[in-house]
């Protein structure tokens, strides 16, 4: 049974030049992908949910495609609300996020309010995230602390962006490329991997059942001898 599933969204820019769209248009078909995938995760009984939406390296992109994603953030987080209070669905955010625009952030930080309470699903966007840079930023911490005890696997976690979310069984990326780029580093060590050449906007339940079904037929060992079957 998976618990978290953490997705690396790829292939907005792809599926819209396809259809002679706009990188903008694709990106604000994926944005449209994040609530149905949603719905299918709590339908499978899946309680957390991590999509890797903007990385530290993509502040590199062309300002104007930086600006048309910080705007679909802000509607992103307005325009779900009411969806997510009606699902019991918890909005979270990991990552830089303090660099974002003060639209985007004043956005995402009513939403996380207001959902604060709902369980049913915790829906993690990571937004200007990296994972060299949370590894980075969870050093820094204990730096500060002056700590002088060894830090074990346990402790380091704790320092982490979210310490109290379970690493993720399922990681999906989608559009194809076969690396991690960066996402969950240390949280991904033993999650299984499923790849599909399915752009992300196209990306729905039945494509989300496929990954299961492909998961539920995995044998995880974690590292030992022992076999646990999905």
């Amino acid at each position: 049974m998976i618990q978290h599933l953490a997705i690396i969204m790829d292939g907005n820019g792809r599926w819209a030049e396809q259809r002679g769209l706009s990188r903008s248009e694709g990106h604000r078909a994926g944005a449209r992908a994040i609530s149905g995938v949603a719905r299918a995760a709590l339908k499978a009984g899946i309680r957390y949910m991590t999509v890797y939406a903007f990385s530290t390296e993509n502040w590199k992109r062309p300002k104007a495609e930086v600006t048309t994603l910080m705007g679909l953030i802000s509607e992103f987080a307005v325009s779900e609300l009411p969806n997510m209070m009606k699902d019991g669905v918890r909005l979270r955010t990991i990552g830089r996020t303090n660099d974002l625009p003060f639209a985007a952030r004043t956005a995402l930080l009513r939403t996380i309010d207001l959902t604060a309470k709902n369980d049913k699903l915790i829906l993690t966007v990571a937004l200007s995230y990296g994972g060299r840079a949370e590894i980075v930023d969870a050093v820094n911490r204990i730096i500060a602390e002056k700590r002088t005890a060894p830090v074990t696997e346990q402790d380091f976690t704790s320092y982490l962006y979210a310490p109290d979310i379970p690493d993720p069984d399922l990681l999906i990326r989608t559009g194809g490329e076969k690396r991690l780029s960066n996402f969950l580093l240390w949280e991904l060590s033993y999650a299984e991997l499923y790849v599909t050449d399915t752009y992300w906007p196209d990306f729905d339940e039945k494509e989300l059942q496929k990954a299961l079904a492909s998961f539920g037929g995995r044998k995880r060992r974690f590292g030992g001898l022992n076999e646990q079957n999905q």
